[in-house]
């Protein structure tokens, strides 16, 4: 007998899941200005970035995230441009994967990690908290056009935390 394991499989981006990704983010983000599929191509395309999509056991993209490698050699930091996940695939551990896999990369690079999320995501939010990320700022009207606030949120430098 073999038992099923619900986490997703975490690989690379792929120019291919582009439509997927685009299609997702209009079904997320409404009325935020969704990704085009051309702003995944670009994304892709950038080589301080870093990609991952979640697949379900058939292959099937189930969600994305993208983290950008900022700052200098000296100063490292990383920035979570965006995690999405299918609206029916919420809930089980696809998002924890997808920031899993980010932060993996970031510790990698080293420095803080900073993001933004809307300030009513309170899932969101648990989740980024649970992964050690603290909110630092607000900043108003950053979703548009809805003009929702953001808050800002840090996770410090994680070879910073291990030397105390």
């Amino acid at each position: 007998m073999t038992t099923h394991d619900p986490r997703p499989l975490v690989d690379a981006l792929q120019l291919s899941d582009v439509a997927r990704c685009a299609e997702l983010e209009r079904i997320l983000f409404p009325g935020d200005d969704p990704w085009s599929a051309d702003a995944f191509r670009a994304e892709l395309a950038a080589p301080q970035n870093h990609y991952v999509a979640a697949r379900d056991d058939e292959g099937r993209l189930i969600g994305y995230a993208g983290l950008a490698r900022l700052g200098t050699a000296v100063h490292p930091e990383s920035e979570v441009h965006t995690i999405g996940v299918d609206p029916r695939q919420r809930r089980r551990g696809v998002g924890g994967a997808l920031l899993a896999e980010l932060l993996r990369m970031a510790d990698v690079w080293g420095g803080p990690v900073f993001l933004e999320v809307r300030t009513d995501n309170d899932a969101a939010i648990a989740l980024y908290r649970r992964e050690g990320f603290e909110i630092v700022g607000t900043r108003k009207r950053y979703y548009q056009p809805s003009g929702a606030d953001a808050y800002t949120m840090c996770r410090p430098d994680r070879r910073k935390e291990s030397q105390s």
